[in-house]
C-alpha cells in the first residue's frame, strides 16, 4: 500500500505540473548525449503508466528529460530533442510516446 501511495504521489505531481521532470534521485542513468529516441519505446503503448514502466521508457528512450501528458492538461509547445513525452489516458494507460 505504501508503494502505491509513493507511485501515485509521483505521478500526481508529474501530471499536475505537466512540465519536464527529473526525479530527485536523478532518474535512470542515461548513456549517450541525452537525445530522445521514441522508436525504441514504442512497446510501451498500451501498458500501464506505473513507476517501473515510466522509468524503463525514460531509460530506453535515451532522453535526458521526461514529460508525462494527461488528457486534461495543456502543455507547452516548445520542442526539446532531449525529452520523451508519454501520453496517458484517464486510466493511466500509455497511449502514445514521442520526442519533443
Amino acid at each position: 500500500m505504501m508503494r502505491f501511495a509513493a507511485i501515485s504521489s509521483f505521478v500526481a505531481v508529474a501530471l499536475t505540473s505537466c512540465s519536464s521532470v527529473m526525479p530527485a534521485d536523478g532518474g535512470p542513468q542515461i548513456s549517450g548525449d541525452g537525445s530522445c529516441h521514441a522508436d525504441r519505446v514504442a512497446w510501451a503503448v498500451g501498458k500501464p503508466g506505473d513507476e517501473d514502466t515510466i522509468k524503463r521508457v525514460w531509460k530506453e528512450s535515451g532522453a535526458g528529460l521526461f514529460r508525462p501528458v494527461s488528457p486534461d492538461r495543456t502543455m507547452t509547445r516548445d520542442y526539446r530533442p532531449d525529452r520523451i513525452n508519454v501520453y496517458l489516458d484517464a486510466n493511466n494507460i500509455i497511449t502514445q510516446v514521442n520526442c519533443g
